[in-house]
């Protein structure tokens, strides 16, 4: 059942797959969490799959056999946030012609996830407190209070911790929900997954097509994907793959096409998409006055992070390419971006 954001579900996540070290670890700890009946938090940038994690989590929980039931909090306007979650009596407000559960009682003996918990608005998180702190609630427009016998796990990709020093965030509630905070890798992060996944869903979007043949990458179109930044992570490798299986007639797959709306295509190329040649060339930064009132030292780094970050943005982020156009060779690149990887 799906509805403004909220769905109750019992699917089993078949896309938490990986065998990288940092995947491998951020399972471990869930699966050690999964037994703790206590609130949990998890932090991941948009696409790593923090859904499936959660519903992961779940059926790892004692609370398995229970209700899984998903409410995301962004897709919801904040007068409608506390109604959805608590539930309303009948004439409580214009249009409450009749009693209605709200996600705290339909979640009753199994999981509540709170996707993108930092939307709530903070008179919302009081009443939520209360529910951490003494397991009760009332319905919107009624004092009789109800027993809350649910697991709370919230999502975001937002700095909880700056938004409570903000006051966007009550301190009280993060702390009741953070018990365990799990962090979601992004995909980049993920060494060898990238090409597992790959492999994952295009012999899905295969068998959805009713091709005979599982489709394999050449070498080219692997060291596109594997160069590639990924930041939609999951997701758009997801999209990626599939699109790449529906367009090729061959069980090769040479093109990789990593955005549809791009004006221009060349013929034949491995990453499918080239800038046309009156697109407006990534920016140069001026050798002129280099790190003026900088130390020389700062100065450097900050123009080698330039020409990174530009030569990155010009190739898509395919790193031989991006040598190529610095005049570098890929080891040498390849140790300019371990260098800078955290502020590219």
């Amino acid at each position: 059942m799906k509805e403004a954001g909220i769905s109750t579900k019992h699917t089993f996540p078949l896309e938490a797959l990986g065998q990288s070290e940092s995947f491998l670890d951020f399972m471990e700890k869930l699966s050690r969490v999964a037994k703790v009946d206590r609130p949990v938090l998890l932090v991941g940038e948009r696409g790593t799959g923090k859904e499936l994690a959660v519903s992961k989590l779940h059926y790892l929980s004692s609370r398995w056999q229970g209700p899984f039931v998903a409410l995301n909090c962004a897709a919801l306007s904040p007068t409608l946030i506390e109604s959805e979650l608590f539930g309303h009596e009948e004439g409580s407000f214009t249009g409450a012609t009749r009693r209605r559960k709200g996600r705290f009682e339909t979640a009753a003996g199994g999981t509540l996830f709170l996707d993108e918990i930092a939307n709530i608005p903070v008179e919302v998180q009081e009443k939520i407190l209360r529910v951490v702190e003494y397991r009760t609630f009332e319905q919107v427009g009624s004092s009789k209070p109800i027993q809350a016998d649910v697991r709370i796990i919230g999502a975001t990709n937002a700095d909880l911790p700056r938004l409570a020093e903000q006051g966007k965030f009550k301190r009280d509630l993060l702390d009741r929900l953070s018990f365990e905070v799990l962090l979601l890798p992004p995909l980049r992060e993920r060494e060898g997954d990238i090409l597992l996944l790959a492999n994952h869903f295009a012999a899905r979007m295969a068998f959805e097509m009713e091709r005979g043949k599982v489709p394999e990458f050449s070498d080219d179109a692997i060291i596109v994907l594997t160069q590639y930044h990924w930041p939609g992570n999951v997701r758009e490798l997801k999209n990626v793959v599939e699109r790449a299986v529906y367009q090729s007639d061959s069980p090769v797959i040479s093109t990789i096409v990593f955005d549809p709306f791009h004006p221009a295509f060349r013929e034949g190329s491995t990453g499918g998409v080239s800038p046309s040649s009156d697109e407006t060339p990534a920016e140069t930064p001026s050798l002129s006055e280099p790190g003026k009132d900088k130390p020389f030292t700062d100065a450097v780094k900050e123009l080698e992070l330039k020409l990174v970050r530009n030569a990155l943005k010009e190739t898509r982020f395919n790193q031989r390419r991006a040598a190529q156009l610095l005049g570098l060779t890929y080891h040498q690149f390849r140790g300019l971006y371990r260098k800078y990887r955290g502020h590219l």
